[in-house]
């Protein structure tokens, strides 16, 4: 979801990917923790090969010692998006 406007983002991969990360850092930041706390993301895919794209916009979120990561190819959704990421993170 665009944080801004509340629609759902369109748009390739990357910028799916991209918009995922903003919404999981500004949701960390309002419960009073940032990426740098994270200690686990699971990245749920519609394409196992997205995993190249997805990982290019990954790494500048998670540049110095990034979290364990699991990459999970799943079927589609209900909704039109194709990743959906979670984290673990400590205050």
């Amino acid at each position: 979801m665009d944080m801004a406007t509340g629609e759902m983002v369109r748009g390739d991969i990357e910028v799916q990917t991209e918009a995922s990360l903003k919404a999981l850092k500004h949701c960390l930041e309002a419960a009073g923790t940032s990426l740098e706390n994270v200690v686990m993301v699971r990245i749920y895919a519609v394409n196992s090969g997205f995993y190249s794209a997805i990982n290019r916009i990954y790494a500048r979120y998670f540049s110095v010692n990034p979290p364990a990561r699991s990459f999970v190819p799943v079927a589609s959704w209900p909704m039109e998006f194709d990743i959906e990421i979670e984290c673990v993170a400590v205050a």
